[in-house]
C-alpha cells in the first residue's frame, strides 16, 4: 500500500483528506477537531515511510486559496474594523506576537536548544509557513559552509515540523479552557453585537394598524431620520387599496402595514405606530406580490441597492437578502453581490422583468469568473513575492499568504472595477475556502510526517514538543483573557484573533455559528504575518550572534 501512496502522491492525498475530515466529524467530549484533523491523520500516514510526499506547490495552492477567499468575502468589514478599533487591536496583536517570542526565549535557555531549533519553534507553535520561509532565508545568508546551512536548516525545520501541531491543539485547548472558565455565552453575545456586526438576525415581518396620531401626515423619510429605526415598510392597505410606500409616502390612522426586520425592532416600532394585526396581510387581494429571486448579473454585482434605481424601473421594493445563511434587511447602502437572495415586493406582471433585471440564474452562480479569480491570485501572488529590507538585514517577504491576503482584502472591498466582479457567489468562495484548507492540511501533514514520527521515537523530541504547546497555550490564554476582560474585545472576534492556522478558525466558526471570528482573522493576519516574518528573524539574529 505504501508503494501505491509513494507512486500515486494524489491518491494519497484525497485518502488523507477524506478519512481525516470524517474524523474530524466525530465528537469526544463535546469538542471535535473539523477540518484540522486532516493534519492529523497526514502525521500519520507520513510517518509510515520517508518516501511519502505531497509536491510543495500543491500545499503553496492551497493556503493561497484559502486566504484569498477569506480576503475576497471580508474586505468590507476588515476596512470597516480597522476604521473602528484597527490600532488597538494591531498593537495588541504585535505585543501577543512579541510574548510568544519572548517564552521562545526563555525555553531556549530553560531546555538548552539551539538558535535554530528555536527560531523553528517559534514558527511553528505560531503556525506561521512564512516565518520558516524566512528564518530559512537568513539561514542561508549566514556565510557559512553548505554543510552547516543544510544542517540548521534541518534542525529549524524538525522545530517547525513538531511543534506545528501543538500550534493548534494549544490554541484549541486554550479555547476551550477559557470558554468554560468565564462561561461565555456565544448565542447572547451574538444577540447582543448583531446591529453592529453582519451576523445572522432574526428577520421578521407583522402587520400593524396606525392608531398613534403623532405619527399620522408625516413622511416616511422625516419619521425614519427623528426614530432611527432599521426596518424596512412593505406595502400598505388603506380601506381596500394597496399600494407601496416611498420616502414621501404618509400614514393616515387605521391605515395596515407591512413592517419587516429583526424581531425586537419590529416590536418597538410597532409599539410606537399602534398595534400588530393577529394575521398577514392577505396577498391575494392585492396585485403586489412577495417572491425571493437570486442575484447572478454581473452587472448588478457591486451596485448599492440605491444605485439601481429600482423604483423608476418598477413599482417594486427590495425587503431582504440572504447571503449564505444571514438575512440582512435591505437598505440604500446595501452592496448587492452574486448569490444573493433578494426578497423583493412588486406587482405580479413585473416580476419576470425583475428577474431578469437581477439575473435569477442558479446555473449562472455555479460558474466561476476564472477571469476575476485568476487576475486576483497572480496579483496577489506577485505581491508576496516582493522583497522589503528592513533594518538589521532583516529581509520581509510577504509570501504566499501575506501578498494574497492582503489583495484579496482590497479587492473585497472593491468589489468591482469597471466591468470585472473580483467577489465570487457564496457557494463558490465556501468550496473554493474548503478545498484550499484541505490541500493545505493535508500536504503539511504527509511532508511533516515522517520527521515528527522519527523525532518523537528517537527520543529527541519531547521537550521541543512540550516547548511548542507552552508558546501556543500560553499565547492563547493571554490573548483571550486580555482581550476579554481588559480591552473588552467580543469574544466570538478574538477566537478568530487567536487562529493563527486556518484549521483553529474552522474550530471556532463551528464553536460559535456565526461569522464573527472571520472579522478578527483577517484584520490580524496581514499584521501577524508581517510580524512573525521580522520577529522570527530577530530571535535567531539575537541567539546565533
Amino acid at each position: 500500500m505504501i508503494q501505491v501512496f509513494t507512486e500515486n502522491p494524489i491518491l494519497l492525498l484525497f485518502v488523507v483528506a477524506g478519512i481525516g475530515y470524517g474524523l474530524g466529524t466525530i465528537k469526544f467530549r463535546g469538542t471535535k477537531f473539523g477540518v484540522a484533523a486532516v493534519l492529523f491523520v497526514g502525521l500519520f500516514f507520513g510517518g509510515l515511510s520517508q518516501d511519502l510526499h505531497i509536491d510543495e506547490s500543491i500545499i503553496f495552492l492551497g493556503l493561497a486559496m484559502f486566504v484569498y477567499s477569506i480576503g475576497l468575502s471580508s474586505g468590507p468589514s476588515f476596512f470597516e474594523s480597522f476604521r473602528q478599533k484597527g490600532l488597538r487591536d494591531i498593537f495588541f496583536v504585535v505585543v501577543m506576537i512579541a510574548l510568544s517570542a519572548g517564552i521562545a526565549l526563555g525555553l531556549h535557555f530553560l531546555l538548552n536548544f539551539s538558535a535554530t531549533t528555536t527560531s523553528g519553534i517559534f514558527a511553528g507553535s505560531t503556525t506561521n509557513t512564512p516565518a520558516l520561509a524566512g528564518l530559512l532565508d537568513v539561514i542561508s545568508n549566514t556565510g557559512v559552509t553548505e554543510e552547516a546551512v543544510l544542517e540548521m536548516g534541518n534542525k529549524a525545520v524538525v522545530g517547525y515540523s513538531l511543534t506545528y501541531p501543538m500550534g493548534l491543539i494549544g490554541a484549541i485547548v486554550a479555547i476551550q479552557l477559557v470558554s468554560k472558565v468565564f462561561k461565555i455565552n456565544l448565542k447572547k453575545e451574538e444577540e447582543e453585537l448583531k446591529h453592529d456586526y453582519p451576523v445572522k438576525q432574526e428577520i421578521i415581518k407583522k402587520t400593524v394598524v396606525i392608531t398613534n396620531p403623532e405619527f399620522v401626515g408625516v413622511t416616511i423619510r422625516d419619521m425614519k431620520r427623528e426614530t432611527k429605526w432599521k426596518i424596512v415598510f412593505g406595502r400598505v392597505q388603506r380601506g381596500k387599496t394597496f399600494e407601496l410606500p416611498n420616502w414621501d409616502s404618509k400614514f393616515d390612522l387605521q391605515d395596515k402595514v407591512v413592517v419587516v426586520g429583526d424581531k425586537d425592532e419590529v416590536f418597538k416600532v410597532a409599539e410606537s405606530l399602534g398595534e400588530i394585526l393577529p394575521y398577514d396581510m392577505p396577498e391575494h387581494l392585492s396585485e403586489y406580490v412577495t417572491k425571493r429571486i437570486f442575484i447572478s448579473n454581473p452587472k448588478i454585482a457591486g451596485q448599492r441597492l440605491a444605485a439601481l434605481n429600482l423604483q423608476e424601473k418598477f413599482p417594486a421594493m427590495v425587503a431582504t437578502i440572504r447571503r449564505g445563511d444571514i438575512d440582512l434587511l435591505a437598505g440604500g447602502n446595501t452592496v448587492l453581490e452574486l448569490g444573493d437572495q433578494v426578497l423583493f415586493v412588486a406587482r405580479r406582471s413585473d416580476v419576470d422583468k425583475i428577474a431578469e433585471f437581477f439575473g435569477d440564474s442558479f446555473e449562472g452562480l455555479s460558474k466561476i469568473n476564472l477571469l476575476s479569480f485568476g487576475l486576483g491570485m497572480a496579483l496577489g501572488l506577485l505581491f508576496g513575492m516582493i522583497s522589503i529590507q528592513l533594518p538589521g538585514d532583516v529581509n520581509l517577504k510577504f509570501g504566499f499568504a501575506g501578498g494574497v491576503i492582503l489583495v484579496a482584502l482590497i479587492l473585497g472591498a472593491l468589489r468591482r472595477t469597471g466591468p470585472i466582479v473580483w467577489t465570487l457567489p457564496y457557494s463558490a468562495n465556501l468550496t473554493l475556502r474548503q478545498i484550499g484548507l484541505m490541500l493545505m492540511l493535508a500536504g503539511i501533514g504527509v511532508n511533516s510526517g515522517h520527521t515528527f514520527v522519527s523525532t518523537i521515537s528517537g527520543g529527541g523530541g519531547g521537550f521541543i514538543i512540550l516547548a511548542g504547546g507552552i508558546i501556543s497555550f500560553f499565547t492563547a490564554i493571554v490573548t483571550l483573557v486580555v482581550g476579554y476582560k481588559l480591552l473588552r474585545i467580543p469574544f466570538s472576534i478574538l477566537l478568530g484573533m487567536v487562529a493563527t492556522q486556518p484549521a483553529i478558525l474552522d474550530f471556532a466558526l463551528d464553536k460559535t455559528q456565526n461569522k464573527l471570528p472571520i472579522l478578527g482573522f483577517t484584520l490580524i493576519l496581514p499584521v501577524s504575518l508581517i510580524f512573525k516574518v521580522i520577529f522570527v528573524q530577530l530571535l535567531f539574529g539575537l541567539l546565533s550572534g
